[in-house]
């Protein structure tokens, strides 16, 4: 008999929601027009769409349409900001501003650009983040100067969950002229995000994380006086306002836009109904196992995320026990080398704790029922991991 298959990865890719997909499906088949036709039905069918789409993304994190720029994904929309505000600073000569600051645990489609960017006349600081996975504050105040162009920082990680204090950062860039901007991937829909009382001038969205489609994205620019600059990172056609060129994707560009009007309207259900599997979740591996630790702040996370260290036991054999049940390690391969999680390390970690945990992703469509089948098959594994090491180092 097959054995039950489990999906708790919602942190790496969600599935489509069956109201997004039907959604979707017209504008293939039936209203395929291009948006920039404007001078037939064809077109203006598809423009509509994409201008109530907009609508759709802006109103879920407090902005207005024209500030909403369609991306592929949150990498673009992150290259984008970050990128974008470095040349166009150096473009314009702003010789006193070329510092950017952001967190060792930030997603590699932040740490890459700025990495890029310190090859030309850009300084990066890289700030350390508490063993919880916050940001200390006083280090990032003390981190900033005059010379402090911009600040990126991620509002929910990707691997522990951990919500860091945007409204208070937001706060303290505007009052100092620093751009801030806030890779929102996975916060966007399962907490609130609004952009005009956080202070944010840019941030970044993925559809695929909130059971859109993959593909799509886009990028909040806000507008107002102190003008944003912004230099494109694709050119040709002026799609965007100018900022980013391309033929619209209108069947996904309406996914996303629905994408953001459902979790904005069931956000506050569904982070309860998340955070009571999470907490059924954790009591059964506890109640199961021992040696488990927590990896990031419990209170400051997001509803659907857990990350375990289990001591003694390697997170891949783990999950070889289990393919049947899609967990992530947070781990990555590099020319066959298995390292461990950047952002685990930077909590203080060890290579074998780190080495030794497991990341445990629920979503809108995770149910009771599949919590207890991977209680139950995390808590054999384990123990029999456990038990076939100790037999191993007796003999």
């Amino acid at each position: 008999m097959a054995q039950q298959r489990v999906y708790l990865d919602n942190h790496a890719t969600t599935p489509v929601d069956p109201r997004i997909f039907n959604a979707m499906a017209p504008f293939f088949t039936e209203i395929y027009g291009n948006p920039a036709s404007k001078n037939h039905s064809f077109g203006s069918e598809a423009k509509d769409a994409v201008d109530a789409a907009r609508r759709q993304i802006a109103g879920l994190i407090g902005a207005q349409p024209k500030e909403i720029i369609i991306t592929s994904g949150a990498t673009e929309s992150n290259n984008l900001a970050i990128k974008g505000v470095a040349e166009a600073a150096a473009a314009g000569g702003v010789a006193e501003r070329n510092h950017i600051v952001t967190l060792t645990t930030e997603h590699k489609a932040v740490l890459d650009p700025c990495q890029r960017l310190e090859l030309s006349r850009f300084a990066v600081t890289y700030l350390k983040v508490q063993e919880n996975g916050l940001v200390n504050m006083d280090e990032l105040y003390t981190a900033t100067h005059e010379k402090t162009l911009l600040v990126s920082v991620m509002h929910a990680n990707n691997e522990i969950g951990v919500i860091q204090p945007m409204a208070e950062i937001g706060a303290f860039c505007r009052q100092n002229g620093i751009v801030f901007h806030v890779d929102a991937a996975q916060s966007i829909g399962k907490i609130p995000v609004d952009v005009t009382a956080m202070n944010i001038d840019l941030l970044s969205i993925s559809a695929h994380k909130i059971y859109g489609p993959k593909g799509i994205g886009a990028l909040f620019v806000r507008s107002g006086k102190p003008r944003l600059e912004l230099r494109p990172q694709m050119d040709g056609g002026g799609h965007e306002r100018g900022f980013r060129s391309g033929t619209l994707p209108t069947p996904l560009i309406v996914g996303l836009g629905l994408a953001c009007e459902l979790a904005g309207g069931e956000m506050a259900s569904e982070a309860a109904a998340l955070g009571g599997l999470r907490q059924k979740l954790l009591d059964g591996i506890m109640a199961g196992l021992d040696h488990v630790t927590i990896n990031g702040d419990m209170e400051q996370r997001l509803p659907g995320n857990l990350n375990l260290t289990f001591k003694d036991v390697e997170a891949e054999s783990l999950l070889q026990r289990i393919p049947h049940i899609a967990l992530s390690t947070g781990s990555a391969c590099t020319t066959a080398n298995l390292e461990p999680s950047h952002v685990l390390k930077a909590l203080g970690l060890r290579h074998e704790a780190a080495l030794s945990s497991v990341r445990f992703g629920l979503g809108r469509f995770t149910t009771e029922e599949e919590v207890e089948t991977v209680v139950e098959a995390v808590v054999q594994a384990v123990t029999s991991l456990r038990a076939s090491a100790l037999i191993s180092n007796i003999s």
